[in-house]
């Protein structure tokens, strides 16, 4: 497989667990057991996907996300107890790829890993020059940058792809279902709530409701006159 895979972890019996189920899946792993060794591993040995620990001695999960962000589009999957809505909102605005909670199942995340691997692989090999416009917001699909009124908007992999397909897509109402099969893919066996979670994320970081929610159909972006 030729992925290797930096797990920034504390508990050792997690550590293990994930570093020997992931060799036996093909990856190569390397390990750290606080913030300040996972920054220092992720620059000794650069990985292809971060696994990262929020509850951390030294720095914690969410500042390592932040500095990395700083220098790296490397994917950042969190894994941590913080189950609720506002650690997970505050994960998404450190721009973590996605965010899995304690208890979990091992081929679970071998599927969002694969997941968040493959998406990066597309990105990199189908970006397109275009520029698309709507109203205050301008999408660079080519350097995956975003502006409302000339203010530069940072958005992680997944929200930049959400943002892009209801641009292209104006006027169309696109269901949780219909998301989570364009952007998580098939394969994302999760809550259907992410959705909301990388609606209200985007809406934040926009500073307007672009996307207007059908209430119990799915959301759209009307289409520009």
């Amino acid at each position: 497989m030729d992925k290797t895979i930096l797990i920034i972890e504390d508990e050792t019996s997690i550590q293990n667990i994930i570093k020997a189920f992931l060799e036996n899946e093909g990856y190569t792993i390397v390990v750290a057991s606080d913030g300040v060794e996972g920054i220092a591993k992720f620059h000794k040995h650069p990985p292809d996907l971060v696994l990262l620990d929020l509850m951390l001695p030294k720095i914690d999960g969410f500042a390592v996300c932040e500095i990395l962000r700083k220098e790296t589009k490397t994917p950042i999957i969190m894994l941590t107890a913080l189950d609720d809505d506002d650690n997970q909102m505050k994960g998404f605005d450190a721009l973590a790829d996605d965010y899995i909670t304690k208890p979990f199942s091992m081929p679970l995340v071998v599927r969002r890993i694969e997941a968040v691997l493959r998406r990066t692989e597309n990105d990199n090999n189908d970006k397109s020059d275009t520029i698309i416009r709507y109203r205050d917001i301008e999408l660079n699909a080519e350097s995956y940058e975003v502006f409302v009124d000339n203010r530069s908007v940072s958005l992680t992999a997944r929200e930049f792809e959400i943002l892009k397909l209801f641009l292209e897509n104006q006027g169309r109402v696109f269901s949780r279902d219909n998301l989570l099969n364009s952007i998580w893919g098939y394969d994302y066996f999760g809550d259907e709530k992410i959705v909301n979670t990388h609606i209200k994320n985007i809406r934040k970081k926009l500073g307007a409701d672009y996307i207007e929610t059908i209430r119990g159909v799915g959301y759209k972006i009307d289409k520009e006159d």
